[in-house]
């Protein structure tokens, strides 16, 4: 990766925070327990798919969650 990769842009970084909050604020709370409901690393990869797929909002991130990692 070099620092000019469009995806860690100062932009997508700030999107990808929010989108991260977005979805830890959801499922985080199902994550504990011995089988938790969704993984962290799960939310992570969803983030980093939102975020390369040049989306410029989170609007629609729960339920592009929902129907591809859930």
């Amino acid at each position: 990766m070099s620092y000019d990769d469009w995806r860690y842009n100062d932009f997508n970084t700030k999107l990808r925070q929010e989108v991260l909050k977005i979805l830890l604020h959801k499922y985080g709370h199902q994550l504990e327990g011995t089988e938790p409901k969704y993984s962290t690393k799960s939310i992570y990869e969803c983030a980093h798919d939102w975020i390369s797929q040049g989306h410029k909002t989170s609007f629609g991130v729960v339920k592009y969650y929902e129907a591809y990692y859930k």
